[in-house]
């Protein structure tokens, strides 16, 4: 099972239903995830609640002032049965700059941008405008 994919799914769900709220179960690779979403102004935030077994991390989802998803897409690119690993000069801009590219490195879960900075490739998880 697709784990990232079912996190975006639940994420794409809660913005089309206009929910305040989401939660999904944790991980490291969520974590990150959710922290770049975080850092670039997609998310209002994110904690997570130790549970005693895997843990539960509520995301808490950002709107505009006229109650439109700061979120317009959010899609899986590297999946199980097809990565997709892209050097430095391949990392995708994702509409001319205005979206947001997450890829996981050997520096960790770091945005396009950042990846750009570090000068390193990875595997591109998703992409978000």
């Amino acid at each position: 099972m697709d784990t990232v994919a079912e996190f975006l799914t639940r994420i794409r769900n809660a913005v089309r239903a206009n929910h305040e709220k989401v939660d999904v179960p944790s991980s490291n690779l969520r974590k990150g995830i959710a922290a770049v979403l975080k850092e670039n102004g997609y998310i209002r935030n994110y904690k997570v609640v130790n549970d005693g077994r895997q843990g539960m991390m509520r995301v808490y989802l950002k709107y505009t002032e006229d109650g439109e998803s700061v979120i317009e897409q959010i899609q899986r690119v590297s999946t199980p049965g097809r990565r997709r690993y892209v050097n430095v000069t391949e990392i995708p801009k994702v509409r001319n700059g205005y979206g947001l590219a997450v890829l996981s490195t050997n520096k960790g879960i770091v945005s396009g941008r950042q990846a750009h900075k570090e000068n390193v490739g990875g595997e591109v998880l998703c992409t978000v405008w």
